[in-house]
């Protein structure tokens, strides 16, 4: 375990510590799995091996109105320690990305009372709960893990009696977050995607019925189960259909068969649980007469890589989910870039998670146990302390426009 403290004072010196790190990481060998589709990463479109749909309890948020801008200055000093697997080969890109936003987040804020340690580890489950616990005491709060299995260590270790802001999905740990008023799960979902993608299809076709599409991967399978769920909880039939794939690409073969289920009867719309490259293969094959909805995997682009790349028209009038830091140019927008290096859509979400996390961190800091605010990542309400913690995100949507992606306006 190793780890850097750092202070309002001490920013600078920091910071080129923190750059060095950061390139240190860019240089790590990528395995062939993409970044965030590994087993253990807590983000998209990772997660454990493919074990049936996750259900969580949806728990009524307490009304907010609070935002960041309107909290009193910290009275004190708070310590927060930021625990991410900096050190391990298969998620240190990851983990430097999210340091970075936090990093980015806690220099533009310039609180003089927060102390920041960041705490190195690797990506062994003992090794993280080993790093937590040997923090823990000299540490107010703390942030991290972004492992599924860092998380779930920390959950079982017994009673979390310290803020930690996980940085992993709710599903990371399921019934033993319940029972942790301290900790609270900020992570990226696309489970969570697909639900929000099923309100928004609600919303323009109240009543249809739906067709989901996904590939035996893993996290497809449980994107569309996640929409199959929420869609037939209003009382609509939804079907799942699942499509071979060989290298990335949908079967000729499979296609052939929709297309010939498609003759006998269309559904209202269809909800892919699919990539970019897929989601267009789709559509060329079932044409674009079919309303389509997706999740952010459907955004292969950062904005910025959008103004150097194809554009896709025929993916016009597709609408999704992603988070406002890839959609609008405010969003995030007072904060520091994350590294030009860095700059796919994957890492600009994981750069996103961290501002928000520091943002969070600093709501916490303030005593503020019931807080809302606009994000990086989406709107963002939280309870941390009072009875069960509580952690609520609505990301944007979104449409291809003139063949790149771009916030949906208007009427929804």
């Amino acid at each position: 375990m190793s780890f850097r403290k750092v202070k309002t004072g001490l920013v600078a010196a920091a910071l080129a510590g923190l750059c060095a790190l950061a390139q240190a990481n860019t240089t790590v060998a990528m395995p062939a799995l993409p970044l965030l589709a590994q087993n253990d990463i807590s983000l998209m479109p990772g997660g454990p091996a493919d074990t049936g749909p996750v259900e969580t309890e949806a728990v009524p948020m307490p009304d907010v109105s609070l935002q960041p801008q309107e909290q009193a200055a910290l009275s004190g000093p708070v310590r927060i320690g930021l625990l991410l697997p900096l050190r391990s080969d298969s998620l240190g890109a990851a983990a430097a990305m999210v340091r970075d936003g936090f990093i980015a987040a806690y220099e533009k804020r310039r609180d003089p009372n927060i102390i920041l340690t960041v705490v190195e580890t690797g990506d062994a489950a003992q090794d993280v709960l080993d790093a937590y616990n040997g923090v823990l005491a000299d540490q107010d709060i703390m942030v991290g893990p972004l492992s599924r299995s860092g998380a779930a260590a920390i959950a079982s270790r017994g009673a979390v009696n310290k803020p930690t802001i996980a940085l992993t999905p709710a599903d990371a740990v399921g019934a033993q977050a319940g029972v942790q008023p301290q900790l609270l799960l900020m992570g990226l979902s696309l489970e969570d995607e697909a639900r929000q993608a099923a309100d928004l299809a609600a919303a323009d076709l109240p009543g249809e019925e739906a067709l989901i599409i996904s590939t035996a991967t893993a996290w497809q399978r449980r994107a569309a189960r996640a929409f199959q769920a929420a869609w037939q909880r209003r009382g609509l039939p939804a079907d799942l259909v699942e499509l071979s794939a060989a290298g990335g690409n949908l079967s000729a073969s499979a296609l052939g068969q929709l297309q010939e289920r498609l003759r006998n009867g269309r559904p209202g719309l269809v909800f892919v649980a699919l990539d970019a490259a897929q989601a267009r293969q789709l559509r060329e094959s079932i044409g674009a007469e079919l309303p389509m909805y997706g999740t952010s995997q459907l955004n292969p682009y950062s904005r910025q890589g959008w103004s150097a790349a194809e554009r896709r028209p025929d993916m016009d009038g597709v609408r999704f989910i992603d988070l406002p830091y890839l959609l609008r140019p405010d969003a995030g927008a007072a904060f520091a870039p994350p590294p030009a290096a860095q700059k796919s859509a994957d890492m600009e979400r994981l750069y996103a998670l961290g501002i928000d996390a520091y943002q969070v961190a600093r709501e916490v800091a303030a005593r503020r146990g019931v807080f809302e605010f606009d994000g990086a990542t989406g709107k963002l309400k939280a309870s941390i302390g009072g009875g069960r913690a509580r952690f609520e995100r609505s990301a944007s949507p979104a449409v291809y426009q003139d063949g790149a992606a771009a916030p949906l306006s208007g009427p929804q």
